[in-house]
């Protein structure tokens, strides 16, 4: 986070001039913080020394599956050359990942971004290990890698959420944690306050938000505003050396992108005089969207003006599994979908199926499919609940709300092309007639069931006040983080989330 501030802050120059440069020296790392960024180094080698085992384990198990199944031409192997070569893979692959970024501090983006990059590096690697079988005389069944690509990202995904979980549990004692104030509760600062505690690997902890309007003050903002858990308080500005000292502040994270200067050179002042570190995040000048591409060459970050250009081969693999995905989905759920059609029906009067006008891609508007979870007389085109309290949710609309199995129905748009599996969800008409030229952007890809803003914590806020997730979508979009996606709105939903 830090790192990403300080490159775009090159954008913002206007707030730094050259009297306040010699200021920066001021800031020495306390030995806290020394033993803080010691512990994350740790942390991190832990997680390569975890990945080589869990993978080597998964290859022992994908064989002893292998076995099990007896399908293909069965090739025996002795445990011994299995573990050897499962070691071998093992770090193979973790050489990739760190090759690829996944064990540096800011690898998060919701846990996406490392799901997207095993499933990438484990499909490079099955490639490495075909050509090596090809080229040489090893005897080796393409049915056992087969079962060994499908064990080793289950293995990983279920590692990688222990050592989350792990993670959480250490930091709620103090160990390897920085204290952050973040200076802005609004919009921004709610984004980075969810972004900073759903990222352990950062090892920041925002201990409270400070803001200048009174009437904010006083209040809380948690990361999963829909569950009310995990908060921090909101106290009133502006920053100044009292209020850091008193949270024991190691950083100050200045979450107000069109901030005045005389207020940001206050709080630079302030916080550099306590002796802690400043980040913050760079004006909308040059927002982050899907038209504007950062490059960092040799520590300088150029922004390039352009819209991306369209990717036919992802656009046609995207569309063949959304169709397949969705058909399989289709079949292999019909028991479920009559049990919940009867327990609409037994629960309150109306149709089973909610039918309701939303925009699609090029603005197009379709009829989108839901489950119905409110009475009938409830206006179809009305913000929808923030809370299961509301009055217009039924009794069996709670549960189908809080598991997402109201969204189901969703597939048959998904069959007939007005929706992917994966991408930004679609709003209705007149929310889309107020949009800026910013968040029309949404509407260049199909809008899809499920996406990055449902697993953040700012699920419970409108979604065109959090076009931050869709516009980097846009921009990042391809096959492995549509499969991560999945995979963690798999686990989202079955926690009932």
């Amino acid at each position: 986070m830090p790192s990403l501030s300080a490159k775009r802050s090159q954008t913002s120059r206007a707030f730094l001039e050259e009297p306040l440069a010699w200021n920066l020296h001021l800031v020495r790392p306390a030995g806290r913080l020394r033993v803080a960024a010691t512990f994350r180094r740790f942390v991190l080698l832990c997680e390569a020394f975890a990945d080589l085992i869990t993978i080597t384990f998964g290859v022992v198990l994908g064989y002893e599956i292998y076995n099990h199944l007896g399908i293909g031409k069965h090739v025996y192997y002795p445990l011994r050359v299995v573990t050897v070569s499962g070691l071998l893979f093992a770090i193979v692959l973790v050489l990739m990942l760190d090759r690829v970024g996944a064990y540096r501090r800011g690898n998060s983006l919701l846990r996406v971004r490392e799901t997207e990059q095993v499933l990438r590096v484990l499909v490079q690697a099955a490639f490495l290990v075909l050509a090596a079988s090809f080229f040489t005389n090893i005897l080796f069944s393409r049915w056992l890698l087969v079962v060994i690509l499908a064990v080793i990202p289950l293995m990983l995904f279920l590692q990688k959420n222990v050592s989350y979980l792990l993670m959480h549990m250490l930091h709620s004692r103090g160990y390897g944690i920085e204290n952050v104030l973040i200076y802005g509760a609004g919009s921004t600062g709610r984004r980075v306050y969810s972004i900073l505690k759903r990222s352990p690997k950062l090892g920041l902890r925002p201990v409270a938000i400070v803001d200048d309007d009174p009437d904010k003050a006083g209040t809380a903002l948690f990361e999963m505003s829909y569950e009310r858990r995990r908060s921090a308080p909101v106290v009133l500005g502006p920053v100044n050396k009292e209020l850091i000292a008193a949270y024991g502040v190691d950083l100050v994270v200045v979450a107000i992108p069109s901030i005045g200067r005389d207020r940001f050179v206050s709080t630079l002042h302030e916080s550099l005089g306590a002796n802690v570190r400043v980040s913050f995040v760079a004006s909308h000048l040059f927002s982050s969207d899907s038209w504007i591409d950062y490059r960092d060459l040799d520590g300088i970050l150029l922004a390039s003006l352009g819209k991306p250009l369209p990717r036919f081969g992802y656009e046609l693999c995207k569309r063949a599994c959304d169709f397949l995905g969705a058909l399989a989905l289709t079949v292999v759920g019909s028991p479920l979908y009559m049990l919940l059609a009867l327990a609409i029906k037994l629960d309150s009067k109306g149709p089973i199926l909610f039918c309701q006008q939303r925009v699609g891609l090029n603005g197009q508007r379709f009829s989108m499919f839901k489950f119905r979870t409110m009475h009938t007389d409830a206006s179809p085109y009305d913000y929808s609940p923030n809370s299961s309290t509301d009055p217009r949710i039924t009794r069996i609309g709670k549960f189908l709300r809080r598991t997402s199995l109201d969204e189901l129905p969703q597939l048959l748009n998904v069959l007939l092309g007005h929706m992917s599996l994966v991408g930004p969800r679609p709003e209705m008409p007149f929310i889309v007639e107020q949009y800026s030229d910013r968040e029309r952007q949404r509407l260049d890809v199909k809008p899809g069931i499920t996406g990055l803003w449902q697993l953040s914590g700012d699920r419970a806020y409108l979604i065109h006040e959090n076009v931050e997730y869709d516009l980097y979508y846009l921009q990042h979009r391809n096959f492995f983080m549509d499969l991560a996606i999945l995979l963690h709105t798999s686990v989202f939903a079955m926690r009932g989330v």
